[in-house]
């Protein structure tokens, strides 16, 4: 498909530049088949049934944004994939000062070379020391904010909180699982209360997923690559929800990739450890979820693509419409949705 088919004016003031608070006060616009109401978050125990079953990513976002020099050069790194215990992949701001070979200082002790250039013009960096990574990044990273968050303000030490979820367990990520931020104890008690059972998989997203699709089609888009894990027990359990009538809703457009990923045709869900480029757009066929509760996604992204292959391209572009409309907050900190396709 034409990759302007999935354009939409969106205006400026409709991006969310703070969550809101508390988490759960969120707005909720519910796409049921073609039907939809405007609802808030803290109904989401309203709108499932007993014996659904909800699926949080359990990554952490880790302080990913660094900015160094080489030399009287300044250079901006955002990490974006783990390579192995001491080298990642980096998208590197004025990379044209920077060549294979040549150290960056960091600061606060942390330096790390570029090893090698890679087709796309991101770099392998390689960093110096026995300390983990994760640690250095604690002393000299700052949290990878969106950019058209980052583009409008500063970050600020509510972020260090403000864009990690409930769930967040397993370090790795460098853009958060938003759908997730959502979520209080409080709500996830009341979901429990309602039958909902909750199940949580780990793909450590990465900062290709704010990469723009520079492609006029989508078959000539390349998909970044993401690396995630579900274990055995945690398929065998929602293969058991849905063998019982349950629903599979994923939390987050990461869950929902990493659950079609690791599907069979049947629908079975089976363990999965690896990278996934899985490109859901129109036509796809689902099969392991039943339903996705997400943010408000950018013009001509992938993960607009992604919700019209759920629900349809014209049902979105009217739950757009009507978002936009009715003062929706869009994006990372923005309001949710929860789609639910005709069955």
């Amino acid at each position: 498909m034409r990759v302007d088919a999935f354009d939409f004016e969106l205006p400026n003031e409709r991006i969310a530049l703070r969550p809101a608070r508390p988490r759960d006060a969120a707005r909720m616009l519910v796409v049921d088949g073609g039907a939809m109401a405007d609802a808030g978050v803290a109904d989401l125990p309203k709108w499932l049934r007993p014996g659904d079953c909800l699926v949080f990513n359990d990554t952490r976002v880790i302080p990913a944004q660094l900015e160094g020099r080489r030399g009287d050069a300044r250079i901006g790194a955002t990490l974006h994939k783990r390579i192995d215990l001491r080298r990642w992949q980096a998208f590197v701001r004025n990379a044209k000062r920077l060549r294979v070979g040549e150290s960056v200082d960091f600061g606060a002790g942390v330096e790390a070379v570029a090893e090698e250039r890679l087709a796309d013009g991101s770099f392998i960096l390689a960093f110096a020391g026995d300390e983990p990574v994760e640690v250095l990044l604690e002393r000299a990273g700052t949290m990878p904010l969106p950019p058209y968050i980052a583009g409008k303000r500063a970050t600020d030490e509510d972020d260090r909180s403000d864009y990690q979820t409930m769930f967040a367990r397993e370090d790795g990520a460098v853009a958060a699982p938003t759908a997730a931020l959502h979520f209080t104890p409080g709500l996830l008690d009341a979901l429990a209360a309602a039958g909902v059972a909750s199940e949580t998989l780990t793909l450590h997203v990465g900062a290709g997923t704010f990469l723009p699709v520079k492609a006029d089609d989508t078959e000539d888009h390349v998909m970044h690559a993401e690396w995630g894990r579900i274990d055995v027990d945690t398929a065998a359990r929602l293969n058991a929800v849905r063998a019982a009538g349950g629903r599979v809703i994923a939390v987050g457009t990461t869950s929902l990739r990493l659950l079609e990923s690791a599907a069979r045709d049947d629908g079975t869900i089976v363990p999965f450890a690896g990278d996934t480029a899985i490109f859901i757009t129109p036509g796809y066929r689902f099969k392991a979820i039943d339903g996705l509760m997400t943010n408000f996604h950018l013009p001509r992204s992938t993960l607009f693509m992604l919700v019209s292959a759920l629900m349809g391209l014209d049902v979105m572009q009217s739950a757009y419409a009507h978002a936009i409309g009715e003062g929706y907050r869009f994006y990372s900190y923005g309001d949710a949705s929860l789609l639910l396709p005709k069955r």
